[in-house]
């Protein structure tokens, strides 16, 4: 298992040729200490762990790394198939056309839903595909605890938790600064 900058992982998971809308993340705040854990996941794609904290509102720190290269029976269950949220990953648009590409379709989305009955998920999965989203779906997310599916993918990737936290925390101990002035 190798421990990279979070930004990479979620480039892998950017690059992916897994279905979009195949998805599934399950995050909230660390056992212990400051940031949050999240796991991401896809059949095809396998499992991502990723250990974050913003140093600022600007500046998001952390490690991660894949976990499991596909999510098989025992795993499939610790991920949700509706969460209490949507969670998605954008890649900014390339160039002007681009944008503004993007910016049609979303139009097109919103006119379309503004005018038939609709769900507020069947919204965000049309604009999330309407910008060509390269990673979405369904999420469960605690912003003040962990969700109980938290702990139970901590205790399946034991191993990877270890070393993903002990680089984390060296990651805090250089980032943070602690005490009084």
């Amino acid at each position: 298992m190798r421990v990279r900058d979070w930004q990479d992982i979620i480039e892998d998971v950017m690059d992916s040729s897994a279905d979009p809308a195949g998805w599934r993340a399950v995050g909230g705040d660390r056992a212990r200490g400051i940031g949050e854990d999240m796991y991401i996941g896809h059949p095809a794609a396998g499992v991502y762990q990723l250990k974050t904290y913003a140093k600022n509102p600007m500046s998001v720190q952390g490690v991660g790394s894949q976990v499991a290269r596909k999510i098989d029976d025992d795993i499939d269950p610790l991920f949700p198939e509706q969460g209490t949220g949507v969670f998605g990953v954008q890649r900014g648009p390339e160039d002007e056309d681009d944008a503004k590409e993007k910016a049609k379709n979303l139009e097109t989305v919103l006119e379309t839903h503004a005018d038939a009955p609709t769900t507020p998920r069947a919204l965000i999965e049309d604009m999330l595909d309407a910008m060509d989203s390269p990673a979405y779906g369904p999420m469960e997310y605690d912003q003040y605890d962990r969700p109980d599916r938290m702990d139970d993918l901590t205790d399946t990737f034991e191993e990877a938790e270890e070393l993903l936290e002990a680089e984390f925390e060296d990651v805090i101990d250089e980032d943070v600064e602690r005490g009084f002035y």
